[in-house]
């Protein structure tokens, strides 16, 4: 006779369990469905999207890591790919979205390879290989990159430019760019060192793009500290404190008693001295700009403005180091200690206008500035924004191209020399690998494919002539969005870091990898965004 055999749960009534394929099927199509939020806006042709926030506020770009930050996105397996654009922008600056649609692609092309019961690890083995084997037979094409060619660092500078709302001043944004890295790179030990942090890049609404400008130097979002100070100083001698110009609270609770009217005046002298001590201290140092991390007292200012000194109060933190690095000057906590060997110097500082009747403080001609500032100009806040953006990508690329000293074409020119070499390797392999590392060298035509479907170019005739034309060893043969034809990308000075290049392989290979070794999901909610990911409206199905 048959026991009946009592159910056992050992999770949670509320908790949604997706298994299997099932598990594998859910978690790929939310990753597909993230790569192609962001595949429209690839290329010298790509579109832009607008993104509207709860409260309302916009943000237009095309930039894929932006675009993915500020949506909301619920998918554990969406959150994977949003978290390699976000790598990506942290490792390298740039390469987000190739990043993204890559790892899209990978996943997609599983999928046929998962009907043919090819087990995941297989894939997951296969995929690494090809990763690797991708990223070897980057390094033997890429071409060295000295910092002395400044003609090739400009063409990298314009290649990130393109594209983006700062395209149409592409020529004169790039020279900005490339004199604004020379400026702060340092050489130690003939390696080389470039912090991004050292370029600010500083928005100002008004004018035209093509006003922007490099300053050696710093721009200060602050206006002068009392209406009296000078708004213009020549041959500036600047001190930095990051201590308060004004009388200090105790740490603990203090109660002071006066009785006597005197001693309040005597208290208030005493105050008024040791201000005015202040000031005189910075005034014997020859200092003739004060700016201060923290606040100044009203009487320091009305004190600093009778003695001619220009004065800031409340600069932040990270543009305090920067404009030591800038000016030369130390940055001083003890007042008592100011000597004019701390001092730092800058040819003018000077107060300007900026929007809406505010004003900025420009801290320029500093003689061998290591912190340069961009100043952005457009003629509204969402231009100046996608244009610091379109900065910071180049600015991204032109650090990591002198860092790896190494560079290759663009225009999906190394994408497809990759594919076909690939698949030339994939022939000494013999287990089932084999399918794995040829879907992965299928995926890497996605890129050349997106270029020429964003310029409403067909795909197929130009992935056709492409792999013609590298099958006659012309290995920069990339597109040409404008013409729709094949063209020698190099010869065109499409130039990107290889190290954007094996940073997206490497990290698309590893995300793929990681999705697909999931069989098991286990939510503990029944608003489970798992379930069901749902495409956004106006997406390509596949």
């Amino acid at each position: 006779m048959a026991k009946d055999y009592q159910p056992i749960f050992i999770l949670p009534e509320n908790t949604q369990r997706t298994t299997g394929k099932n598990a594998q099927r859910n978690n790929i199509l939310a990753a597909k469905l993230v790569s192609d939020i962001v595949r429209t806006t690839l290329g010298p042709k790509g579109m832009d999207k607008m993104i509207v926030d709860s409260l309302g506020d916009v943000i237009i770009t095309n930039d894929g890591v932006t675009i993915l930050r500020e949506m909301t996105i619920e998918h554990p397996a969406a959150k994977m790919l949003v978290e390699i654009a976000k790598t990506q922008e942290a490792e390298v600056g740039d390469g987000t979205t190739t990043a993204v649609i890559l790892a899209g692609e990978l996943l997609k092309n599983s999928e046929p390879l998962l009907d043919q019961n090819v087990h995941p690890t297989v894939i997951a083995k296969g995929y690494k290989i090809a990763a690797e084997k991708a990223i070897q037979i980057l390094e033997n094409i890429a071409k060295p990159l000295s910092e002395s060619d400044i003609d090739t660092l400009m063409k990298i500078a314009v290649t990130a430019i393109t594209g983006k709302e700062a395209e149409a001043s592409k020529k004169v944004l790039s020279g900005l760019l490339v004199n604004a890295v020379l400026n702060v790179m340092s050489k130690e030990n003939g390696r080389i060192i470039i912090d991004k942090n050292d370029i600010k890049i500083e928005k100002s609404v008004g004018g035209s793009v093509m006003d922007s400008e490099l300053i050696e130097g710093i721009v200060l979002d602050k206006e002068k500290s009392h209406p009296t100070m000078p708004t213009h100083v020549k041959n500036a001698k600047i001190v930095l404190i990051d201590s308060a110009l004004e009388i200090k609270n105790t740490e603990i609770d203090a109660k002071i008693q006066i009785t006597d009217p005197e001693k309040m005046q005597a208290f208030l002298d005493m105050e008024e001295k040791m201000i005015k001590g202040m000031v005189d201290k910075i005034f014997a140092s020859g200092a003739n700009v004060v700016l201060c991390q923290k606040g100044i007292d009203d009487l320091a200012q009305h004190l600093l403005a009778k003695k001619g000194i220009y004065a800031c109060r409340r600069v932040k933190k990270g543009d305090m180091e920067k404009l030591s690095k800038a000016t030369g000057a130390k940055i001083i906590t003890e007042l008592k200690d100011l000597s004019a060997n701390d001092l730092g110097h800058a040819g003018v500082v000077e107060e300007m206008p900026a929007k809406n009747e505010e004003f900025m403080t420009y801290i320029k001609d500093c003689k061998n500035a290591k912190a340069v500032t961009l100043l952005i100009k457009g003629s509204s806040e969402h231009i100046t924004a996608e244009i610091q953006r379109a900065m910071e990508d180049a600015i991204g690329d032109l650090i990591t191209a002198l860092k790896s000293g190494k560079i290759v074409a663009g225009a999906g020119s190394c994408e497809i020399e990759v594919a076909k070499q690939l698949r030339e390797f994939s022939e000494s392999l013999s287990g089932r690998e084999q399918l794995a590392v040829k879907a992965f060298a299928d995926s890497l035509e996605i890129i050349p494919r997106t270029l020429a479907e964003n310029a409403g170019l067909d795909p197929i005739d130009i992935i056709i002539a492409l792999k013609s034309s590298h099958d006659k060893k012309q290995i920069w043969a990339g597109v040409d969005v404008h013409s729709g034809k094949v063209m020698d990308a190099w010869t065109e000075g499409i130039i990107e870091p290889l190290r954007v290049k094996t940073q997206a392989i490497s990290s698309a290979a590893e995300v793929a990898t990681m999705i697909l070794r999931i069989d098991d999901v286990i939510a503990g909610s029944n608003n489970n965004p798992m379930q069901n990911p749902q495409m956004p409206q106006g997406m390509p199905e596949y």
